[in-house]
């Protein structure tokens, strides 16, 4: 085969690779994120018919809202625990095998939502949001790891931010399968919440096909053998001996050590600012408000001034803003970088969440406010999908060694999903007490993330791993190094005046 032909070769195994694992991860968080929305006046009818039926009691409006609350918010509660199973999973299974075990959870929670109508049990409902929580937390941690294990190194962030590229896919598919014509309807609510099963078996009849993670196999396997089949499997040509040098070295450096436990990395100096920086973008990425608006698009458009009749249309727009944002952020992030993508998306954010706080509070002076407000909320979204929503995603798997990488993204993914539970359960409460002002705490975290961004985050684009370490260090040791810096002077010094002396 020509050097172009095995080039086309390794792009379009590649590209089926990355398109066969998101189907089934990170594009599940964006879909199940989006599909209850449209069946809330559905589902909240179907709570209160069956109180009724089972103990003869009429739920209140507050008592109907707080079940439906928690059958929405529990999802995040699932993504929490699949976020720490991950790391122990992706360390005995490799990152593929992961993938695929990841999808029992996934048909175990689409059969309960699925059944749960004919058995007039909204606990099934709740059961099934956790374990499809459980499935969108695994893959939300290991996809990119998966990826950016597989990636060669100039298309390392490209190929990790693809994960948010499906995840705002997800929520674009998942408002449109969400439309009362399709199966936002009454009597099709159990099978749009049913309906994500069809991703993950489409991931279970094509992932098998493909190669594990080269870094996995060489380093935590140590089969150098199957690394150079996975390797020229997804490059299409012989491997490039720079390539495999970088991974060996890495192996070298990681030799002995088992892999990291989550607690290990709050001790470790070495690791100190990777961990604090992985923690708030992570947390950032949920507080800044914009996942919460999937959840509670139809209270956000009400109160922006938009028709009920128009809410499930306008919807899908906020989704399919986030997915060209986040495609135009792929193509992005090897350009100008992540740490100017990431400070960017926020700076824009912070000015839209001020202008949609001015548009609301002028919305019954001007007739034209409502449109304006409108507008703020896709500019806000496409803001988060162009920097935080790519970005954030790279990061763990960028700043920590092979050891570490594990436990990192099982912090990362706690914390994400722990703000996304929080945000959920406080968003409509924020909405309704604060009403013009229910955006100015999303603007707050928005400005304070691009200052920490602007102020400790290095770029990494393009480096390797012990490039970005050595970036790090100067951060981590940075009072110890000018200590020892001075000593060592003196000590020069001192030899200095003693080799004097003697001659």
């Amino acid at each position: 085969m020509s050097p172009a032909g095995a080039q086309k070769s390794s792009s379009l195994t590649l590209v089926l690779m990355v398109t066969s694992a998101a189907i089934g991860g990170t594009l599940q968080y964006g879909y199940n994120l989006a599909i209850m929305n449209s069946p809330t006046i559905f589902i909240q009818t179907f709570i209160n018919e069956t109180f009724l039926e089972r103990w003869d009691i009429q739920l209140e409006d507050y008592q109907v809202t707080l079940v439906w609350t928690i059958i929405v918010s529990i999802f995040s509660l699932g993504g929490f625990a699949g976020a720490l199973i991950a790391g122990p999973m992706t360390i005995r299974f490799g990152r593929k095998k992961c993938l695929l075990l990841n999808n029992i959870f996934l048909m175990a929670g689409a059969l309960l939502a699925l059944t749960s109508r004919a058995a007039k049990s909204f606990e099934m409902i709740i059961i099934s949001r956790v374990l499809v929580g459980i499935n969108s937390g695994i893959s939300m941690n290991v996809q990119p790891m998966y990826f950016g294990e597989s990636a060669p190194k100039h298309l390392r962030g490209a190929l990790s931010s693809s994960s948010a590229v499906f995840a705002a896919f997800g929520v674009a598919l998942g408002q449109v399968v969400g439309l009362r014509e399709i199966l936002g309807s009454e009597p099709c609510w159990q099978y749009l919440l049913a309906s994500n099963a069809i991703p993950g078996l489409m991931q279970l009849l094509t992932l098998p096909w493909f190669p594990e993670s080269p870094r996995y196999l060489l380093i935590d396997r140590g089969d150098k053998e199957a690394c150079i089949k996975a390797l020229r499997r997804l490059r299409g040509c012989e491997v490039q001996s720079s390539e495999l040098v970088e991974i060996l070295q890495e192996q070298a450096e990681t030799k002995g050590m088992r892999p990291r436990r989550p607690w290990e990395l709050f001790t470790d100096r070495s690791v100190r600012w990777q961990l604090i920086s992985v923690m708030i973008i992570s947390s950032a990425m949920q507080l800044c408000g914009n996942d919460s608006i999937y959840f509670y698009a139809s209270y956000v458009f009400r109160e922006a001034g938009i028709s009920d009749d128009k809410i499930q249309y306008i919807t899908i727009g906020t989704g399919s803003c986030e997915f060209t944002a986040s495609i135009i952020c792929n193509l992005l992030i090897e350009l100008k970088g992540r740490r100017f993508m990431l400070m960017g998306g926020y700076i824009f954010m912070t000015i839209w969440a001020v202008v949609f706080t001015i548009a609301l509070l002028f919305e019954h002076y001007v007739s034209w406010m409502p449109y304006l407000s409108m507008a703020c909320i896709f500019t806000y979204i496409l803001s988060f999908g162009l920097g935080p929503a790519g970005v954030s995603v790279v990061l763990p798997t960028e700043l920590f060694n092979q050891t570490a990488r594990p436990a990192a993204s099982m912090i990362a993914g706690s914390m994400m999903w722990l703000n996304l539970f929080i945000i959920g359960m406080i968003f409509p409460f924020l909405v309704s007490e604060l009403r013009e002002y229910c955006f100015v705490p999303f603007g707050a975290v928005c400005l304070l993330s691009a200052l920490y961004v602007g102020l400790f985050l290095p770029e990494t684009k393009g480096k390797s791993l012990s490039a970005i370490t050595s970036d790090f260090h100067k951060l981590n040791f940075k009072g110890q190094d000018a200590k020892c810096g001075s000593q060592t002077k003196a000590q020069y010094q001192l030899g200095e005046v003693c080799l004097s002396t003697a001659l």
